[in-house]
């Protein structure tokens, strides 16, 4: 038997190559995670029809659907962590452990798959309560450690973070503290992010926000592709009427145009690009655009 043989057979068996491949695409399986881009979910758990909700399916059929970041708001409430957004009075999805429950339960189920949660923390809740929730949800299991601050180049393939059973990498916005707390981390040591809150449809822009006095060099970058609009003064809701435009491939005001225009700024293309209503448009075209598929 040839040695190219012998190594397919031993790749079988070992699960370097999966049948399904990385996150449901074999070309993904030896990219390193800083070099994959994505479509995530903004503000994943308020699903439902009011027009303060982000998204139209539950976390388990953006999962099942194939987004595999996403991205939710937490807030300090009766004494617990609760996915609230602004006000836990206004809009309450309700407690975090259970989000948390979800997720891990999806993952049990699907072994090749590596999923990604940023979560604010704008409450300035101790890291060491997430993490408590993160161990009572069964979700701890799957974080990935990355020891150190890594860079770009740094980042395990895909593979190699299924392989290491590592498939859940986690971020949060503020106040984490990876010497209590390593699995979780500090989203602006490895990201930056473009304007939130746009109402201007065209998305033309592709600056730096957040964080604050960076240059945004040597960091991957996540676009805040989601469309509001003004109803009266600061008040803002998402534009579900026009989500088919905005979560197009193509067109103005797509992902694909401000795609074209982040990897312009910037050099490189995005890691995430956080949408409202996922399910309107075309996501996973635009998602294997970005990656050359």
């Amino acid at each position: 038997m040839r040695l190219n043989q012998l190594l397919s057979v031993f790749s079988l068996f070992a699960g370097v190559i999966l049948a399904d491949g990385c996150n449901g695409k074999v070309a993904l399986c030896n990219r390193k995670y800083s070099d994959v881009s994505q479509i995530g979910t903004h503000d994943s758990a308020f699903v439902g029809d009011l027009p303060t909700q982000n998204q139209g399916l539950s976390v388990t059929e953006q999962l099942n659907s194939g987004i595999r970041m996403l991205q939710a708001q937490t807030h300090d409430f009766l004494g617990d962590i609760y996915l609230c957004h602004t006000s836990c009075w206004l809009e309450n999805a309700g407690k975090l452990v259970d989000y948390l429950r979800t997720i891990a339960k999806w993952m049990d189920a699907h072994p090749n798959e590596v999923v990604t949660l940023l979560l604010t923390n704008g409450d300035n809740v101790a890291v060491t309560k997430f993490a408590a929730r993160m161990q009572t949800a069964g979700l701890a299991k799957y974080a990935f450690n990355p020891g150190k601050k890594l860079e770009l180049a740094d980042w395990p393939t895909l593979q190699q973070l299924i392989n290491a059973k590592t498939r859940l990498v986690m971020f949060m916005d503020y106040h984490t503290d990876t010497s209590k707390v390593p699995y979780i981390l500090d989203e602006f040591s490895y990201f930056f992010e473009t304007p939130y809150d746009v109402t201007t449809p065209d998305f033309p822009s592709c600056e730096l926000d957040r964080p604050g006095g960076s240059n945004g060099n040597g960091m991957m970058y996540i676009v805040n592709h989601f469309l509001d609009v003004k109803l009266f003064d600061d008040v803002l809701i998402p534009d579900r009427f026009h989500a088919p435009r905005t979560n197009a491939a193509t067109g103005a005001g797509s992902i694909g145009a401000q795609n074209d225009i982040c990897k312009t700024k910037w050099g490189r293309k995005p890691t995430f690009v956080l949408v409202d209503y996922f399910e309107a448009g075309n996501v996973f075209v635009a998602e294997d655009a970005m990656n050359g598929l």
